[in-house]
């Protein structure tokens, strides 16, 4: 286990021989919290025997469960679900506590019975905590390890942002006190994962509040043991970023017997035994640990005497009552938290707690044999065939138990899922055209005249990134709207007159959060901004910017976000070989695929400023729809190119949104066309005029989205099958209709082929696509375009062979 850690410790559960019990509940809730705790471990563990060994096996696939890390938190989850917790609070549960997690949502009333019995099962309670699956009782969705306890962070930040500014209904409170907490329950062998560090330390420079991490210091990751000197690492860390950081190591019995001649030995057996020791002892039982303890202290007579003093079951109850499994203990450390500031209590726990498997070192995936279920569920007192009744072989009757439940303060709230009203969206953005620029430039023009303009839309904006705000054209809406930060600042370079384009005064009002390199937690603050609706009731329309390829960087945080169906909208640039002097290492090129193949997002690709005008207004829109909406991907370009002149219609600006228009219409019958997207515009114009000259019927078709296009197509081809399409045809079928049958087709992407390739099935056409396959090269945009095959003499050579 190892010595304490030199920093105090926070005071253990009230006896006789502590410095005093602070937890409001007296011994006979603490009662009642106990029986609660053993139904909770005993329905995490019959839901997962069920889904194992009772179910039918239709396909002959082990269904799981982590059962050990369920009864690792069950008192810890108790503790907080049916005591501490505020309505206010939000909770991320540890991904492998989900079946422990779902039965206190089923004693509260809050999950039905099929659930449970179909846990894991097509439309039963999920693997892991789902927000978007599980539905209103899950706060934030884990799976990902790490990422829930890091959105927990940002989650605050996001509260705070809201608090404020005066946005929500608790900011008259300037203490705070009414504020709800964002709790994390963390498993201890989560803390291996690099984000954790990334949004501590992010967070850290925002002076986050209201944050509590609860790691389950359990010491056993997936393959074994972990090293004996963790727990000190993670307080250091934690202490080093401002956190309040409190170690509950020891339960009540454990401090009776520390009390006790012979006690202050055992203490420090316990300190100095090796963590693979007291793991290897926990699932031995008391024979074990009688043997061991003496053979390490053969001469003390006071601790043999106190090891006597107990049957083998005793001895092994009281060396397993670590702090995490007694329930008066976690209450007391709960209300040892000195203030608002983030606070990391490490909790001392067994994994497998009070199981047959307790501590064995490979019990992670483990489950019970029926025989052990069986054990079980009588040491549980649970008649046979009341394995599923909610208070069966609890010492209270049921109108008490569940006249307790009722009176929980988590229990006496609006409904977990909030609503906020829609921010308007004008018609039209304002958009001033230029004669040349990029998108990207675009992007920062658009977002500076809505800043400028003011009103609804511009007040619920809310922009972030990783350090990148000027090389993504955000400086302008800085300027205008200021860096959002707890305490105000000006702007030093200003007051001593030195010159800069940027002039950022951070104070509450400011409107951009900015993060440090880590794309990590730029998703991740999406992902809290994007449902500032759902957890705080009040809706804001995040934007992220970053580097295009970066997003690979953050994919994992991005997805969880999607998960989630965060809303928010993404502007990566710069994008592509575009950014031809960059090099390899900043040129992407699976991005679009990522784009198309990304649940819970759309994305586009525009060419033309105007184009993005259109693309961005909808996107406002787009994700304040509670029924169709989702996120947005924009994937920009610093390439300059000429812009055109034109009004944009209805019509036009409805085909942009769709995905792709006619720029140059082919004439019915067509042999040839020419297809491309974003930036490559000037390339695939140039080729389609040289090859006009000699096919005057080809057409030029510009795509904006195809990821629009694809899932408009899909939809329809599974409605076909169904027979529900009612004869409505894609917008893709349309476009691609006045072609010839035997039409060839040529596409061109900045980026990688196959993102476009996929439209030559649609009407059964021949495709040469031409993009970008491998890594990047350093250059000018001649040599590059030309070195990867999309420059216009390679685009009209793949449209001249094909005809």
């Amino acid at each position: 286990m190892t010595p304490d850690d030199v920093t105090p410790q926070p005071a253990n559960p009230a006896s006789d021989h502590t410095l005093g019990y602070l937890g409001a509940a007296d011994d006979h809730e603490i009662a009642l919290l106990e029986a609660l705790e053993r139904k909770v471990r005993w329905l995490s563990a019959w839901t997962i025997h069920n889904a194992n060994h009772l179910r039918e096996s239709r396909d002959g696939l082990k269904v799981g469960g982590h059962l050990a890390s369920c009864a690792s938190v069950s008192a810890i989850m108790t503790a907080l679900y049916f005591h501490e917790l505020k309505a206010e609070d939000r909770v991320a549960v540890k991904p492998h506590a989900s079946p422990a997690f779902h039965a206190v949502q089923y004693l509260m009333g809050q999950q039905n019975l099929q659930k449970l019995k179909d846990f894991r099962a097509f439309g039963g309670a999920q693997s892991y905590p789902s927000r978007t699956k599980d539905g209103a009782m899950v706060d934030i969705s884990t799976g990902s390890v790490g990422l829930g306890a890091a959105f927990t962070n940002f989650a605050a930040l996001t509260q705070d942002y809201l608090r404020l500014k005066g946005m929500t209904p608790t900011s008259g409170d300037p203490e705070g006190a009414d504020r709800g907490r964002m709790i994390a329950l963390v498993g201890d062998a989560e803390l291996d994962e690099g984000n954790v560090y990334e949004a501590l330390m992010d967070t850290w420079k925002h002076d986050v509040r209201n944050v509590w991490w609860i790691i389950d210091y359990n010491r056993q990751s997936l393959d074994g043991v972990v090293n004996e000197h963790l727990f000190r690492i993670i307080g250091r860390f934690f202490r080093a970023v401002g956190w309040n950081v409190l170690t509950l190591k020891y339960g009540s019995k454990q401090m009776a017997a520390f009390a006790k001649p012979g006690g202050g030995a055992l203490k420090r057996w316990i300190n100095n035994c090796p963590n693979d020791v007291y793991s290897a002892l926990s699932f031995q039982g008391g024979a074990a640990w009688r043997k061991q303890i003496k053979a390490d202290a053969t001469d003390d007579g006071a601790l043999h005497a106190l090891l006597d003093s107990y049957d083998d079951a005793g001895l092994h109850e009281v060396m397993t009552n670590l702090g995490g499994h007694d329930v008066k203990a976690l209450l007391h450390t709960f209300k040892s938290v000195p203030d608002d500031k983030p606070t990391c209590i490490i909790a001392y726990t067994i994994k497998g707690w009070g199981l047959p498997l307790a501590g064995h070192k490979d019990n992670h995936a483990g489950l019970m044999n029926p025989q052990q279920t069986a054990a079980l569920r009588e040491s549980m007192a649970v008649p046979e065939g009341a394995e599923w009744e909610r208070f069966a072989g609890l010492p209270f009757a049921e109108e008490e138990l569940a006249r307790f439940i009722e009176t929980v303060p988590f229990l006496k709230r609006r409904e977990r899922v909030m609503r906020a009203e829609p921010v308007p969206v004008p018609d039209a953005l304002t958009f001033k055209r230029a004669e040349r620029g990029s998108t990207q430039e675009a992007f920062g023009k658009l977002l500076h005249e809505i800043a400028r303009e003011g009103g609804p839309l511009a007040d619920r904006i809310v922009t972030t990134s990783p350090d990148v705000a000027q090389s993504t054209n955000l400086g302008g809406w800085i300027n205008q709207r200021g860096l959002f930060s707890r305490q105000e600042r000006g702007d030093e370079f200003k007051a001593r007159n030195v010159p800069s384009a940027q002039k950022w005064v951070k104070s509450h009002e400011g409107q951009h959060i900015e993060l440090g390199i880590a794309e990590n937690d730029l998703f991740l603050n999406l992902a809290a901004l994007g449902l500032s609706a759902k957890l705080f009731g009040q809706r804001l329309l995040p934007i992220g910017t970053l580097y295009d390829p970066f997003i690979q960087r953050g994919l994992d945080a991005f997805n969880y976000a999607c998960y989630q169906d965060s809303r928010f909208i993404l502007a990566a640039t710069p994008s592509g070989v575009s950014l031809a002097p960059e090099g390899g290492a900043h040129q992407s090129i699976s991005t679009p695929m990522i784009g198309m193949g990304q649940p819970g997002l759309m994305s586009f690709e525009p060419s033309y400023g105007d184009e993005l005008a259109v693309i961005l207004r909808w996107a406002f829109a787009h994700i304040q729809d509670e029924e169709q909406g989702s996120a947005v991907y924009l994937r920009l370009s610093t390439r300059p190119i000429d812009q055109p002149e034109r009004r944009i219609d209805a019509d036009l600006a409805d085909q942009i949104v769709k995905g792709g228009y006619w720029v140059e219409p082919p004439k019915r019958g067509a042999k040839s066309a020419i297809v491309y997207i974003g930036a490559v515009a000037p390339q695939a114009t140039e080729a389609f005029e040289r090859l006009r000259a000699d096919y005057p019927d080809a057409g030029l078709l510009a795509i904006t989205s195809a990821d629009r296009l694809y899932n408009d197509w899909q939809r329809l081809e599974r409605a076909r099958l169904d027979g529900t399409d009612g004869g409505a045809m894609a917008h893709v079928e349309d476009l691609f209709e006045p072609l010839a049958d035997d039409a060839r087709l040529v596409s061109v992407i900045d980026g990688h082929p196959a993102a476009v390739a996929w439209m030559g099935a649609v009407r059964g056409h021949s495709v040469a696509p031409l993009g970008v396959e491998t890594f990047g090269q350093c250059g000018d945009l001649i040599d590059v375009y030309r070195h990867y095959g999309i420059d216009a003499d390679s685009i009209e050579k793949a449209a001249r062979r094909m005809l």
